[in-house]
């Protein structure tokens, strides 16, 4: 049987096809691979760019939250000038913040398991204890023999509960300044204030057996920073047998700025003999190491005075107190 041929022209043409279909094939490959570089390219980018925003997103997170402390410790301070200002004022005008609270002249004291008689009664306070000067003070305490009381914040851990039965055993008096010492969230409501009290005193009476009832305000019962009326906490402690105690005499040591010996021995004894009750407010907290260093001449400096002592507060200890509200009617 004769084989038949494809016509020469036919073949060249099937030739030509498979040689432009290879080159369409390479010419794909080609176009599919520079697309696919320049879509990873992007891709890359794309990640270099949500990086660079996500790091941006944690610094502005970080900026806002320094902020947001800054703040607080900007109204805190600001609540301290306002303090210092009205002491300074009550002192200039002659009267004592406390004096609507203490004895008449003449009139004395309960005799038995009472207080000391003199003429000028003072009462060394520390506020936002306990802290890592809490045993020093109280070394200095002992050496001169003489009792305090200290308005300690809920700060749970092993070295502060030790600091709060070692208080207690010296013979000191303990008293609540809040648990969270946050003014924002104590001063919120009623209800607020009165949760955060009971987990304050149970707190001390968990580690010390001891049930307090006295107490200071974080800011002082004159505060501006509580959106609140200050009456209504007032009502709350005095609902609850709980006496509240201010001070008539600051030592200035509240702020974040550290004064010196001088400084805090001037403004803790300059008025002393001006009241018949001088309640000194003080700090114990990390930043205050120069009001230890002071506490010495501060306690030599009162005991040189005559016809005054110094003294815990006690159930019998007249209140010194910024506002004043009868709640027994």
């Amino acid at each position: 049987m004769q084989e038949t041929f494809p016509p020469p022209g036919r073949s060249r043409r099937v030739r030509r096809m498979k040689r432009y279909n290879t080159v369409m094939l390479i010419f794909s490959v080609l176009i599919l691979t520079a697309l696919s570089g320049c879509l990873l390219a992007r891709i890359y980018r794309q990640d270099e760019t949500i990086g660079r925003l996500s790091a941006q997103v944690g610094q502005l997170s970080r900026a806002v939250d320094e902020r947001q402390e800054l703040l607080e410790l900007m109204e805190e301070e600001l609540q301290r000038l306002r303090e210092e200002i009205s002491a300074g004022a009550g002192q200039q005008a002659g009267t004592d913040p406390g004096q609507e609270m203490q004895l008449p002249e003449g009139e004395e004291g309960p005799e038995e398991g009472g207080e000391v008689e003199a003429a000028h009664k003072v009462y060394l306070t520390f506020d936002d204890g306990p802290s890592v000067y809490t045993d020093d003070i109280l070394d200095i305490l002992e050496e001169y023999g003489v009792k305090a009381t200290f308005f300690v914040v809920g700060k749970d851990t092993e070295e502060a509960r030790e600091s709060m039965k070692d208080i207690v055993e010296a013979g000191h008096t303990l008293g609540m300044h809040s648990y969270s010492h946050k003014y924002s969230e104590i001063y919120a409501s009623v209800e607020a204030f009165a949760e955060d009290f009971a987990k304050a005193q149970e707190y001390i009476y968990d580690v010390t057996g001891v049930k307090s009832s006295v107490y200071r305000f974080p800011g002082g019962s004159s505060n501006s920073v509580s959106k609140q009326d200050m009456e209504i906490f007032g009502e709350y402690l005095h609902s609850q047998g709980v006496t509240f105690f201010d001070w008539n005499i600051s030592s200035g040591d509240g702020g974040s700025a550290v004064l010196p010996v001088e400084t805090l021995l001037k403004n803790c004894t300059g008025t002393v003999e001006k009241y018949s009750t001088s309640v000194i407010l003080m700090h114990d907290s990390a930043g205050k190491k120069t009001t230890v260093e002071a506490l010495p001449e501060i306690i030599e400096t009162i005991l040189e005075m005559d016809d005054t002592v110094i003294l815990p507060i006690t159930e019998y200890t007249e209140p010194v107190q910024h506002r004043h509200w009868d709640f027994e009617e």
